[in-house]
């Protein structure tokens, strides 16, 4: 039987064919890995990008230029969401996902190109900050589409437990990044790691991206997209080509509710696996491989926990996971920060752990939450738009804001009340949404 037909679709139900979900997640999973592979590198290379393209800089200023041009990236994140996004709800979902694949990794590949500051001066840094831009602009249709994608192939009993499985991505690519921008800073001398160094992780990204693109290229349509696809052709007219102004008409409140969703998963997100590292390391004086083998084991321990939280979400419900883990980062917080400006490695483990965990949460519950918000004629522009909104609005800028107010204040539980604030605004988004696990998507039939 081609694969065509394995997934089929009639107006009362889609059956699923395995299979094809298992390489349906895969593909997107993949694209995820790698788009965290180069923040987990940036994020643990910050000290060493300010010396590269920010040297007649202070210290503290090469940070939080570095921080700057990491969180340029994300200003053109909603544009790129709002291009790919309408996109994707036209000429399908795998089309789309394929050309961003490509673009992510050009851009990163393009990084490890660009000279140093010392070799054509200021033309560096902002060659870097276009080469961002393109990783973001890309970058806007990616989570949105390959969240889409998951949750249109996997069934509706199913749904939480095989969108884990993209988050799942993010953190090997986080690891893998972070581990092997803990091994250059280890073995090269800071002269090595300064003119060439750097450079191999961003390079790495050329060949991966290639072998994303082939993987997502032999991937069949979504079964929903497909069903859209087929009824505008059985009534012997063209579907309606989805314009920006659908993604908000008649889908407000659903928008709302991505965003506030959104805010508090990548505020917490963002201040845990982006920012932590230069907190160690810069505000509190800590080793910096020390603070990053530390962080690199919690987020294994994520990655046990990972997929059983997206079984968690399938059996007792997304409102409640959500809204467990907004409730534990406003009880739990300060007392994580606090443990980990105690200075012990225990204590600094035992912090991050916690705040680790708690994010799971979201990490096992927001692919399958999301997507569910939207009808299916709109869902991949909505929710394209709506996640890089608030990812661009609070989520990318997260590291450089936490550490301007630290510096502004002095006070070093900043990134504590961030979170708890983020928290309360997902635990009141978390009460507000309708329960999605183990029901249809909207617009589509029940998928088995």
């Amino acid at each position: 039987m081609r694969n065509r037909d394995r997934n089929r679709t009639s107006s009362d139900v889609t059956v699923t064919d395995p299979s094809l979900v298992k390489r349906a997640v895969k593909a997107a999973a993949l694209g995820n890995a790698m788009e965290w592979f180069d923040f987990g590198v940036y994020g643990y290379l910050t000290a060493t990008l300010g010396h590269v393209f920010f040297p007649t800089a202070s210290s503290t200023a090469q940070v939080l230029s570095t921080l700057g041009t990491f969180a340029a990236a994300f200003l053109v994140r909603p544009i790129g969401g709002a291009f790919f996004g309408p996109l994707g709800d036209r000429i399908g979902r795998q089309r789309v996902l394929a050309i961003t694949m490509i673009m992510m990794a050009a851009g990163t590949f393009a990084i490890g190109l660009i000279p140093s500051y010392n070799a054509i001066g200021v033309w560096a840094p902002v060659l870097l900050i276009v080469a961002r831009m393109l990783q973001g602009f890309s970058t806007g249709g990616e989570y949105g589409g390959a969240c889409t994608f998951i949750a249109e192939y996997a069934p509706d009993k199913r749904r939480g437990f095989f969108g884990s499985f993209l988050e799942f991505g993010t953190l090997v690519g986080y690891v893998a990044g972070a581990g092997l921008a803990t091994a250059l800073t280890t073995l090269l001398s800071d002269g090595d790691l300064y003119s060439w160094g750097w450079r191999l992780p961003f390079l790495i990204a050329g060949p991966i991206g290639l072998v994303g693109l082939y993987v997502r290229m032999k991937l069949e349509e979504t079964p929903a997209f497909k069903k859209l696809t087929e009824e505008a052709e059985s009534k012997q007219k063209e579907r309606p080509k989805p314009k920006l102004k659908d993604m908000f008409v008649g889908n407000g409140n659903a928008m709302a509710l991505c965003i506030a969703l959104v805010l508090v998963f990548n505020v917490t997100d963002y201040m845990l696996l982006s920012y932590m590292p230069t907190f160690l390391s810069e505000e509190l004086g800590y080793d910096a491989t020390h603070g990053t083998l530390i962080l690199i084991a919690v987020m294994v321990l994520m990655m046990c926990v990972q997929i059983p939280m997206g079984r968690a979400n399938d059996r007792y419900g997304h409102r409640v996971v959500i809204g467990a883990a907004c409730a534990g980062f406003v009880v739990l917080s300060v007392p994580a920060v606090l443990l980990i400006r105690a200075g012990s490695t225990w204590a600094i483990a035992l912090g991050l752990a916690a705040l680790g965990l708690l994010l799971v949460g979201f990490t096992s519950s927001m692919p399958s939450t999301l997507p569910a918000l939207f009808p299916t004629k709109v869902r991949y522009g909505s929710l394209s738009v709506g996640f890089n909104l608030s990812v661009s609005l609070f989520g990318g800028t997260t590291p450089l804001v936490a550490a301007a107010l630290i510096a502004a204040t002095g006070d070093l539980m900043i990134p504590a009340y961030y979170m708890m604030a983020a928290a309360v605004v997902g635990g009141i988004a978390a009460w507000r949404m309708r329960e999605s696990a183990g029901r249809p998507l909207p617009g589509s039939p029940p998928a088995v």
